[in-house]
């Protein structure tokens, strides 16, 4: 009896010391082809690392099994330099928190056997993160003390990537319902497909928004599926595109490399205008003027002029994340893991990741 008292009290005391410069969270991300580690302390970020794959360039798309190879070799350094660049030895942390899902089965083993194993030896609790939920959360994320441009709940959120697009009502930390969602294809993966047809490299989409900019996103107007409610599709719309240079390359071989700019730029305005259209539906309907936009695709230039725009003219107030945040990254991981750990909602070294789950 005395002796389990002394080690309650001793565990007390171990917590007590960790958290008195605050919550410190490491975070670990590796659901797809980026291996990344970050640290937050009380919700600002001491450092966030990303070790980047090349090697699926190549291969024009993410090939699983590399990419689980890769985060075998670049988990260590990334953690160790997320440590050093943070100023925070292994001993400060509060918790550790990892992408448990969706994502790439072997890739997610990897960054969950990693966290389990590293809680394990400092002794300290394991947070299992939704990778979607933590890039909603990203906008949480403070780069200083005086930063408070975080959205107010209720909020709605337009998580746009290569493998999702959605709506997603924002109630509280722990409380997102998603209003809408594609059918089929995510407005990330129809930017990459568009853009290796017309002989674009991968990723696609940042090609496609660099030579937008030089193009006339009115020369050429491709299909808008008609989907009920607030649910995307975007399969028909590059089914569409394939079909238009199919007829245009008949009459001229050349037609691609000649309107190459103005593809872009028309394909960019047929993909942002479906994205808003459904967004200013459900603010309308829902009455929220409070609006976000997470994941790969708000880093596209145009998405975010048009968001810029659009608040403008309605009158809505909205989020932006950093170029840094748009992307997988730890950090968003890290604040999700700090609000769990708010609510001692921790996991056990049982758990398993999942290739796919909804929010």
């Amino acid at each position: 009896g005395e002796r389990a008292v002394y080690f309650f009290f001793s565990l007390i005391f171990v917590f007590a010391m960790r958290n008195e410069k605050g919550i410190t969270i490491l975070g670990i991300e590796s659901s797809c082809d980026d291996t990344s580690a970050a640290v937050i302390r009380d919700r600002l970020v001491l450092s966030n690392v990303i070790a980047n794959q090349s090697v699926h360039e190549r291969y024009g798309g993410v090939v699983p099994e590399l990419a689980s190879r890769a985060h075998q070799q670049n988990i260590v350094p990334v953690v160790h330099d997320a440590l050093k660049q943070a100023g925070v030895s292994k001993d400060e942390l509060s918790a550790i928190a990892f992408t448990r899902g969706p994502g790439l089965l072997g890739s997610l083993l990897v960054g969950t056997s990693f966290a389990k194993g590293l809680s394990s030896a400092l002794n300290i609790p394991l947070i299992d993160v939704n990778h979607l939920q933590a890039h909603v959360m990203a906008h949480f994320i403070k780069e200083n003390e005086e930063d408070d441009s975080q959205p107010d709940f209720p909020f709605l959120c337009l998580l746009v990537s290569g493998g999702n697009s959605q709506i997603i009502l924002v109630k509280s930390y722990n409380d997102m319902e998603i209003i809408g969602q594609t059918i089929d294809d995510a407005a990330g993966e129809a930017f990459d497909k568009c853009a290796k047809v017309i002989g674009l490299g991968y990723p696609g989409g940042p090609e496609v928004d660099r030579l937008a900019k030089r193009g006339n996103p009115k020369k050429f107007v491709f299909s808008k599926p008609q989907v009920a409610g607030y649910d995307y599709s975007f399969s028909g719309l590059k089914t569409s595109f394939l079909y238009f240079l199919r007829d245009n390359l008949k009459e001229d071989p050349a037609f691609i490399e000649k309107n190459r700019e103005d593809l872009c730029a028309s394909l960019q305005k047929t993909i942002i205008d479906i994205l808003m259209d459904k967004l200013h539906r459900a603010s309308n309907d829902l009455g929220i003027k409070e609006i976000a936009v997470a994941g790969g695709v708000s880093a596209n230039t145009g998405l975010r002029n048009a968001i810029e725009k659009y608040a403008r003219r309605y009158r809505r107030k909205v989020h932006i994340p950093k170029f840094s945040y748009t992307t997988d990254n730890a950090a968003m991981v890290a604040i999700a893991g700090y609000f769990k750990y708010l609510d001692n909602d921790f996991c056990g070294p049982d758990v398993a990741p999942y290739a796919r789950v909804a929010i």
